[in-house]
């Protein structure tokens, strides 16, 4: 602690032994943190906690990190902005807007490792990228409370989504609720990703970026939310109508919901991961419609993402795609199925915002998304819907 200054309250008691402390953290003093816990006995009681102490000044850093660059449009998967347009060959008839500053965490909110910088340090060299994790009994515990906060984040939302809303209001939604339960949005500032959930309109497939623009009657919106609480986390989705939408779009969100039902139907020890795949495939095709082959589901826990790969479409001879997808499921593994199924081709394009995937042709696409757990007699939906959740889908009155 060199360099520190004398605390001038004598009542204050060391940070580390509870001893009266006459010294403070510099850092925590330039940074106006309470003096509480910033006073130390001795140079060796600092030391002694300092690695512990510093994530105290990363949080309050993060905290006060408001971005100056408000309101323009988003390039390089987030890392710079733009005040104009930018050029690109749009597919469909949605246009990016722009976006507001990255919203502010509280001190007192555990922080995922890219919360700081952007760069997650842990999940991409893990060894769970390789092997598919059987959990804890304390783990799962774990994840079941978090993926409550998940689907009360998500409801939330659902409940603001109407014409005239922007989808940085439905940002601003899921960031405060997800804060006041304690937890931390975890695609905020993963890989850069400028906000706290992920809003996909229309023709975007997936990881579309909240923006100034208002959400139309007629329109279709996916709300992708993703807590982090207790070192693990939680993620779902699903697909809203706003206002009175055409009876295509509503085959196409219904399908899209009766996929992700179908193959969480087949889910238990034994059952090989390739074959949600299959199912997911069998369906769709069935109604006419197309499965995405660029993302897939993956296995989830105190990694945002790691294995299993769960790809969603099947093998095809006319289209030439292998599901390679390895491994059968075992109780105890969690993972996500997000089947994103497209009114037209499968095929996608990206934005040069570097995160919004589109549909090649600029027809509709929609999704929906659970994290499951593997039981010994079949599955757990840890994100499943609530008594209290919000009733916006028809097909569940019939």
């Amino acid at each position: 602690m060199a360099g520190g200054s004398e605390a001038s309250d004598s009542t204050l008691c060391c940070a580390r032994c509870g001893e009266p402390a006459h010294l403070q953290c510099p850092k925590c003093v330039e940074l106006k943190l309470p003096r509480e816990g910033a006073a130390f006995c001795s140079q060796d009681c600092f030391r002694a906690s300092w690695t512990s102490h510093k994530a105290v000044h990363l949080k309050a850093k993060l905290s006060s990190s408001v971005s100056d660059e408000g309101w323009q449009y988003c390039l390089r998967k987030g890392q710079s902005r733009t005040q104009k347009l930018p050029y690109f060959d749009w597919t469909g008839t949605l246009r990016p807007f722009p976006i507001s500053s990255r919203r502010t965490v509280p001190a007192h909110i555990d922080l995922p490792d890219w919360a700081i910088d952007g760069v997650p340090k842990i999940e991409p060299n893990s060894d769970l990228q390789h092997v598919a994790e059987i959990k804890t009994p304390e783990l799962i515990e774990r994840m079941r409370e978090t993926c409550r906060i998940a689907r009360e984040v998500l409801d939330a939302a659902a409940r603001v989504i109407r014409p005239g809303v922007t989808t940085d209001e439905i940002d601003e939604v899921v960031h405060q609720t997800t804060i006041a339960a304690g937890a931390y949005p975890s695609p905020l500032n993963y890989h850069f990703f400028p906000k706290s959930c992920c809003t996909s309109i229309n023709e975007v497939i997936c990881h579309g970026i909240p923006d100034a623009r208002k959400l139309e009657d007629g329109d279709i919106v996916n709300v992708d939310v993703t807590v982090y609480y207790k070192g693990v986390h939680g993620d779902l989705n699903e697909t809203y109508f706003v206002g009175n939408v055409d009876e295509a779009s509503r085959h196409l969100v219904q399908c899209t919901y009766e996929c992700l039902d179908k193959a969480i139907s087949i889910v238990k020890p034994g059952v090989r991961f390739r074959e949600i795949g299959e199912v997911i495939n069998r369906h769709a095709s069935m109604s006419g419609l197309s499965v995405v082959r660029s993302y897939c589901g993956h296995g989830i826990g105190e990694l945002f993402h790691c294995a299993p790969n769960i790809p969603h479409y099947g093998t095809s001879l006319i289209y030439l795609s292998e599901n390679k997808a390895v491994g059968v499921m075992k109780a105890g593994q969690t993972f996500t199925i997000e089947p994103m199924i497209n009114a037209g081709v499968w095929r996608d394009q990206m934005w040069p915002d570097g995160w919004t995937a589109v549909t090649a042709d600029g027809k509709r696409s929609a999704q929906f998304e659970h994290t499951l757990l593997v039981t010994e007699t079949g599955v757990e939906v840890l994100t499943a819907r609530l008594p209290s959740s919000p009733n916006v889908f028809p097909w569940l009155n019939a």
